[in-house]
């Protein structure tokens, strides 16, 4: 019998895992891979950005309700999660900015950080691991701290002399970067609206973008994964602190975005194996990999 295929997700707070990949881990769930999402804090210090959950009892409870919002969208996707256990860093503001709260993730040692995940990827046994890119997708520190960890225990992880006492060896096969927004997804959902007469949310986006880099360059892999954007959008609405449901996100009708956009596009960072770009599949060249063992 073939191998059983095996996903591992990092994300720095709950409720990342599904802004951010999430019809892409459906999919492979519902194709039979083992998928694991990895939260490396419980979101402690983020925003209520859904008016209707900005209240006192709320703001006095949000660790608990944030970590009970991952059990409903775990559940949603049907994915499996773990906590890496750290303390969410918050996002600065202010010019200068203030430093960071003593204790927080992003200030961690990025070695000691990433024993906790070297010992979770020797024993999930991933063959394929997601995360953020250098700049964290956005620069959240916690969101750059992540990318920092994953990557180095993504190296690590194989290693027998690293720190043996974390569990039996274990080399994950290809590391990718999420490219969440590239200008050309953007200008496609934003002539897709306007083409149906509708009122685009995405005209001031694209002002915007004249002057950010354009990450679609870097995309290696794109994934068809529209049929789970419904499941996408049920997971990102289980987080009801962080997600408005009336809000910019549900503003384009799902069939449009299903015809306008189908993928999830990713990076190719790390590949142990044989895979001719550009991709379609996370498990291009795993597959054949663990169907010889």
């Amino acid at each position: 019998m073939a191998e059983q295929l095996r996903l591992m997700a990092v994300h720095a707070h709950p409720d990342d895992e599904s802004s951010k990949g999430a019809a892409t881990m459906a999919k492979y769930v519902a194709e039979g891979v083992d998928v694991l999402v990895v939260t490396c804090t419980g979101g402690e210090r983020g925003s209520v950005l859904n008016p209707k959950m900005d209240r006192p009892d709320v703001w006095a409870n949000i660790g608990d309700i944030r970590r009970a919002e991952m059990d409903a969208a775990r559940a949603i996707l049907g994915i499996e999660q773990a906590w890496l256990g750290f303390v969410d860093s918050g996002l600065p503001e202010g010019d200068p900015l203030p430093p960071l709260p003593e204790g927080c993730f992003a200030l961690e040692e990025v070695d000691v950080a990433a024993a906790p995940l070297v010992r979770l990827m020797r024993q999930f046994r991933p063959h394929v691991v997601t995360t953020y890119d250098e700049e964290g997708g956005y620069p959240h520190p916690d969101h750059i701290m992540t990318h920092k960890v994953t990557v180095a225990a993504f190296e690590a992880a194989g290693d027998p002399d690293h720190h043996p006492e974390l569990g039996e060896p274990w080399q994950p096969l290809k590391l990718y970067y999420d490219v969440g927004f590239s200008r050309a997804k953007i200008l496609s959902l934003h002539e897709a609206m306007l083409a149906a007469g509708l009122e685009s949310p995405y005209g001031e986006w694209m002002k915007r973008w004249e002057d950010r880099p354009d990450k679609g360059e870097r995309i290696t892999t794109r994934v068809e994964c529209a049929e789970y954007f419904p499941v996408r959008d049920d997971a990102l609405r289980a987080h009801a602190t962080q997600i408005d449901p009336d809000g910019f996100w549900f503003q384009v009708p799902m069939d449009l975005q299903q015809r306008a956009w189908p993928t999830e596009d990713f990076q190719l960072a790390r590949s142990m194996v044989d895979s001719p770009l550009p991709e379609s599949d996370l498990f291009a060249g795993v597959r054949e990999t663990c169907d010889a063992r």
